[in-house]
C-alpha cells in the first residue's frame, strides 16, 4: 500500500487549487504545473511548488502529458491528479503515468478507454440489466442501414459521436428527409472534434431531463453511490446550474438509479471517483447515457449534502485503501445549489467575454461556498474554459437554499466582464425550477434576453455612472463663467441686505 507524499496536479484554476487544498490538509506537498498566461494564478502561488509548462495554448503547456511525467521525475513526486478536463480522460496518459512508476489519481485505463466510447460503454454494461436508449448497438457509416435502423426507431432519432461529449457531433434528426445530410454532418464533425469518425442511433427524448450518479469505488471491490445531481439547465449541451438532491427523486428512484450506477461501474471493474450520467423522461423512466471517468465539476453540491471530501476519498483509494464508509452509512443531509459563473454575455447567445476583473468581491456567509482560480486585477484568458467560479449554496430545505443563492449572487461583485450571475439568479428565482418542473430545454423555453433588460448590473451601473462623471467633467461651466455667477450671486444677496 503506497504513501503518497508529494501530488503534481495536471491543470489549472479552481480545481488545481480546490486538490490542492485538500491535498495539503493531508499532509501531502503540492507541485503546480503553468502556461505563461497562468504565471501569477492563486493556484500557482499556492503550490508548494511550480513550473511552467509553455505557452497559453493547452496543445503547447497543459496537453503536454510527455513533459507532466518528466518534471514528476524531476522533482520526486509520487503521484499525478488531473483534475477535470485536459489530460483527466486520456488512457494512453494514465498508461504512460502508471508505466513511469508514478499514481495515475484515477481509474485504470483500461476502465476509460472502455467508458471514453460510449458505444463501448453500452455494450459494457448491456449484462448488468442497466436501461439503455433504444437504439444501435454499434457504429454505422452505411446510410442504408442506418435509415432502416432509424425507421425501426422511430423519429425523432440522435445521431452521435461515439467519443463525443459536450455536443459535439450531435445531431437531432427530426424526418427521413433530413437524414442523409444530418448524418454526413455527424460523421465530419465526430471526425473533426475527436479523430474518430464513428456514430450510432438512438431514440431522441424531446424534454428529458440530466440527473447524474455519484460513485466511489477502491481497489478492493467496494463501490458506494452518494446519490444524486440534477444538471438539466444547460446551455449548448453544457451545464449551468447543479443542486443535489434532484427535486423529483423519490427515495425508491434514488435506489434504483444508484445501484444502476454501481452496475455501470463494475462492468468496467471502476475504482476511484466517477460519474454516471442518465437521461431521464417526462415519465422518471431513466436511461444510461455515459460515465465520466474523472471529478466532475459539480462535485461540492455532493460534498455538502453528504459530509463527504471527495478528493480526499480519491487520494486514499489511488493509496490503496478501502473506502471507509458503506453504502449504509451514507445519508442525505439538507440540500446544495451550484451556479457556475462564466464570462459570457447570457444577452448574447452566451456568447464568450474577455477582459480583466477590474472590481472582484466574493459573497460570504454560513452556507456559501465559492470555488475559484481568479483574483481581482486578472484578465480572463482566452485560451482556457470561460468559468470564473462555482459558487455554492447549502441550507436544510431546497427553498432555503434558493434564498441563499439569490443573496449570495447579489453579493457578489464582478465588474470589468460580462457573466452569467443574472442568468442563474433569473433561473433560480422562476416558477419552473422553483416548482422543479423543468428539463434540459429551460433556456430555450423560458429565457430571452430581454429577461434580463429590465435588471442594471453592477457592472453597468458602474459605467453609466463613469459616463455621467465623464459627460460633467467635458461640459462644465469655464472659469470665468463661474466667476460672473459668483459676482451676480453676491451682488443679489449684497442687495437684498441693503
Amino acid at each position: 500500500m503506497a504513501k503518497i507524499k508529494k501530488i503534481l496536479v495536471a491543470n489549472r484554476g479552481e480545481i488545481s487549487l480546490r486538490i490542492m487544498r485538500t491535498a495539503k490538509e493531508m499532509g501531502i506537498a503540492t507541485v503546480a504545473v503553468y502556461s505563461e498566461a497562468d504565471r501569477l494564478s492563486p493556484h500557482v502561488l499556492f503550490a508548494d511548488e511550480a513550473v511552467c509548462l509553455g505557452p497559453p495554448a493547452s496543445s503547447k503547456s497543459y496537453l503536454l502529458g510527455d513533459k507532466i511525467i518528466k518534471v514528476c521525475k524531476e522533482l520526486a513526486v509520487d503521484a499525478i491528479h488531473p483534475g477535470y478536463g485536459f489530460l483527466s480522460e486520456n488512457a494512453d496518459f494514465a498508461r504512460k503515468v502508471t508505466q513511469a512508476g508514478l499514481i495515475f489519481i484515477g481509474p485504470s485505463p483500461e476502465a476509460i478507454e472502455v467508458m471514453g466510447s460510449k458505444l463501448a460503454a453500452k455494450q459494457a454494461v448491456a449484462k448488468y440489466d442497466i436501461p439503455l436508449v433504444p437504439g444501435t448497438e454499434q457504429a454505422i457509416s452505411d446510410i442504408g442501414v442506418a435509415k432502416k435502423r432509424a425507421d425501426e426507431i422511430g423519429y425523432p432519432i440522435l445521431i452521435k459521436a461515439s467519443a463525443g461529449g459536450g455536443g459535439k457531433g450531435m445531431r437531432i434528426v427530426e424526418n427521413e428527409e433530413e437524414f442523409e445530410e444530418q448524418m454526413h454532418r455527424a460523421v465530419s464533425e465526430a471526425q473533426s472534434s475527436f479523430g474518430d469518425s464513428a456514430v450510432f442511433i438512438e431514440k431522441y427524448i424531446s424534454s428529458p431531463r440530466h440527473i447524474e450518479i455519484q460513485v466511489l469505488g477502491d481497489q478492493q471491490g467496494n463501490m458506494v453511490y452518494l446519490f444524486e445531481r440534477e444538471c438539466s439547465i444547460q446551455r449548448r449541451h453544457q451545464k449551468l446550474i447543479e443542486e443535489a438532491p434532484s427535486a423529483v427523486v423519490s427515495p425508491a428512484m434514488r435506489k434504483a438509479m444508484g445501484e444502476a450506477a454501481v452496475g455501470v461501474a463494475k462492468a468496467c471493474d471502476y475504482y476511484g471517483a466517477g460519474t454516471v450520467e442518465f437521461i431521464v423522461d417526462g415519465d422518471l423512466n431513466f436511461f444510461f447515457l455515459e460515465m465520466n471517468t474523472r471529478l466532475q465539476v459539480e462535485h461540492p453540491v455532493t460534498e455538502m449534502i453528504t459530509g463527504k471530501d471527495l478528493v480526499r476519498e480519491q487520494i486514499l483509494i489511488a493509496e490503496g485503501k478501502s473506502l471507509s464508509f458503506s453504502q449504509e452509512e451514507l445519508k442525505i443531509h439538507g440540500h446544495a445549489l451550484e451556479v457556475r459563473v462564466y464570462a459570457e454575455d447570457p444577452k448574447n447567445n452566451f456568447l464568450p467575454d474577455i477582459g480583466r476583473l477590474e472590481t472582484y468581491r466574493r459573497p460570504q456567509g454560513a452556507g456559501i461556498r465559492v470555488d475559484d482560480g481568479f483574483e481581482e486585477g486578472m484578465d480572463i484568458p482566452i485560451y482556457y474554459d470561460p468559468m470564473i467560479p462555482k459558487l455554492i449554496t447549502y441550507a436544510e430545505t431546497r427553498d432555503a437554499a434558493i434564498e441563499k443563492m439569490v443573496r449570495a449572487i447579489d453579493d457578489y461583485k464582478i465588474v470589468g466582464i460580462q457573466t452569467t450571475l443574472d442568468f442563474c439568479k433569473f433561473a433560480i428565482q422562476h416558477e419552473a425550477f422553483v416548482s422543479g418542473a423543468f428539463d434540459t430545454k429551460f433556456v430555450e423555453n423560458y429565457f430571452t434576453p430581454a429577461v434580463l433588460a429590465q435588471h442594471i448590473t453592477e457592472a453597468e451601473m458602474e459605467l453609466l455612472s463613469a459616463l455621467a462623471v465623464e459627460f460633467f467633467v467635458k461640459n462644465k461651466p469655464s472659469e470665468s463663467l463661474k466667476s460672473e455667477q459668483r459676482s451676480a450671486q453676491e451682488s443679489a444677496w449684497r442687495t437684498r441686505l441693503r
